[in-house]
């Protein structure tokens, strides 16, 4: 990322880097009517050291359903990857208790990260209809960064913005969300492993930015406190 851009790598607490990671957020503009419901993909490494991450996402994905909902409504579409070489999407889903339901179907399994096979597959789905966001969560990154980097490239061009949280610090990933994350106008953040409201914070900023814009960003704010309340102050600064 550009130094304007770039969010805090030192060796503080998370907890900095995801109010960074907020406060950029606020700043990308959105584009969505007001007559559609925002579309959100929500994908995540579904290898074995994701598990623990992944039965939180579980507990707490109604929330971006929630955060979402007095501003048009989101559909989201999970995405995960697990084993060898195994890739899956759901539907588009308009409710918690589908997504609970899908989420629940899914044990995470060893093998390789397919961060590629999910830029493709977020490509095909924007290419027959506007996607407004695509969320990754994951800790590793094993694949080629240039061919990440081609197809970030691409969904930029298509304006939709790609949003990472990486678990952990591993060095690969890191180097390779940021790039991911600038190419598309999005951004990387890192959170602290096994903090529930730091994961629930970022899933429901964007949602709600997913669904309607930085009004909608605004009100979630005030209405969530923490994390989420800090970014709505940002956006009443000149």
């Amino acid at each position: 990322m550009s130094d304007s851009k770039k969010l805090p790598s030192g060796s503080d607490s998370s907890s900095k880097e995801v109010q960074a990671f907020l406060q950029k957020l606020a700043q990308t503009p959105a584009v969505k009517p007001a007559s559609r419901k925002g579309r959100l993909i929500f994908a995540l490494d579904a290898t074995a050291s994701r598990e623990p991450t992944w039965r939180e996402a579980r507990r707490i994905q109604a929330d971006m359903f929630d955060a979402a909902a007095s501003s048009g409504g989101l559909e989201i579409q999970l995405c995960h990857y697990r084993g060898l070489a195994e890739f899956g999407a759901s539907p588009w889903l308009a409710r918690a208790e589908d997504l609970r339901r899908r989420m629940a179907e899914v044990d995470c399994v060893g093998g390789l990260t397919q961060i590629g096979r999910v830029l493709e597959h977020t490509l095909a789905e924007a290419r027959k209809s506007k996607v407004d966001a695509l969320v990754f969560v994951g800790d590793c990154m094993e694949e080629n960064v240039d061919g990440l980097c081609k197809l970030a490239g691409e969904l930029g061009l298509l304006n939709v913005k790609v949003f990472l949280f990486q678990e952990g610090r591993d060095p690969a990933a890191e180097l390779a969300f940021s790039q991911i994350a600038r190419l598309t106008g999005g951004a990387h953040c890192r959170f602290d492993a096994g903090s529930a409201q730091q994961l629930r914070d970022l899933l429901g900023a964007v949602a709600a930015y997913a669904a309607g814009g930085l009004k909608a960003l605004e009100s979630f704010g005030r209405g969530r406190g923490g994390a989420a309340l800090q970014l709505s102050h940002q956006l009443k600064k000149p």
